[in-house]
């Protein structure tokens, strides 16, 4: 199936034309919905840290000219949407089939006008959001209502970390965790997006660059049940110090790399469940988006760029200093 119209009419796009390079703003063919597919007129797109990724080449398998972007909320047939960027799970829920993909490569994305998608990744848009806090939601919220629900099992009363509080996922996990009633302390290397969790009902945080990090954190909350990490490395085995019995520990991403000088012992004497997770299934995007709209849960967005200055906005992602959701926003 082509994914270009017969007939040429143009909309706007962010285009990543050569790995390495700027993307640039132009004319690109509008889509063509097939058979099981819709067109969203998107309102609003928001970036993550796979569009960086895959502007340096550190995704397989990219392919150019390329519309990034796998956040959007908009319009299609008359309804406000947001859309499910995670293709083609399959049946099994607790794994994604080989088949499966994001959306933003290799299929086309947000950072556009206009979209095709699969009839089946359209959801009502939450009634409280606008667009821009809308957009935001879709890829992190369903990867931190996996594993913090799904994976984490939290329940109301028990501690939960969340390490790197700022970034997308950690802040929807952070969120979701105050909402189910859980005492949640966080850890950064920026005081300010310390002091920002502290503000939004944070129990507690430390810099995870202070030497005494660990021992801050244990003097702190005594223990943790929970614990969603994104960054792995050698402090990943440092958090494994602070858990509880039964505690359970989840990764969802590898920034720090290879796990080091995790203690054994401790994951058995203590009973510690270790858990992998990335994105979600499409019952746990409706769950996450019933969620949303029970709590009254409003994404943090940290800035808003029209669609023109795109590579402004990935040039502040890439700075990592953003704290909450970076949005492009479409028209005037």
């Amino acid at each position: 199936m082509k994914f270009f119209s017969a007939s040429f009419t143009a909309m706007k796009a962010l285009i990543l034309k050569e790995i390495n390079q700027p993307v640039e703003f132009e004319d690109f063919e509008n889509p063509s919905a097939g058979e099981d597919e819709v067109i969203v007129d998107l309102k609003a797109a928001a970036l993550n840290h796979r569009d960086v990724w895959i502007t340096k080449g550190m995704y397989p398998g990219v392919t150019t000219p390329l519309i990034m972007g796998s956040d959007g909320a908009g319009i299609c047939e008359g309804k406000e949407v947001v859309i499910n960027p995670s293709i083609n799970w399959g049946d099994n829920p607790h794994f994604p089939n080989k088949n499966y993909h994001i959306l933003g490569s290799p299929t086309q994305g947000t950072f556009a006008e206009y979209i095709k998608v699969n009839k089946q990744l359209i959801f009502p848009k939450p009634a409280h959001l606008d667009w821009e806090t809308a957009a935001a939601l879709p890829l992190g919220g369903l990867t931190a209502y996996r594993a913090l629900f799904t994976k984490g099992q939290v329940k109301a009363g028990e501690n939960v970390l969340i390490s790197g509080v700022g970034g997308g996922v950690a802040l929807f996990a952070f969120q979701f965790a105050l909402a189910a009633g859980a005492n949640v302390f966080v850890t950064s290397g920026s005081q300010e997006k310390i002091d920002r969790a502290m503000n939004m009902g944070a129990k507690g945080g430390v810099n995870y660059k202070d030497d005494n990090w660990i021992k801050d954190l244990k003097t702190m909350a005594g223990g943790f049940d929970v614990i969603i990490d994104s960054a792995a490395g050698e402090g990943f085995g440092q958090l494994a110090k602070t858990c509880n019995s039964g505690a359970r520990m989840v990764i969802y991403g590898g920034s720090r790399g290879n796990i080091g000088k995790l203690s054994p012992q401790i994951v058995f004497w203590k009973q510690v469940s270790i858990h992998g997770t990335s994105m979600g299934n499409d019952q746990e995007f409706a769950d996450m988006l019933d969620f949303v709209s029970q709590h009254q849960i409003i994404p943090v967005v940290d800035s808003v760029f029209a669609l023109e200055d795109g590579q402004k906005a990935l040039e502040r992602m890439d700075a990592g200093k953003q704290f909450g959701k970076i949005v492009l926003k479409m028209g005037s």
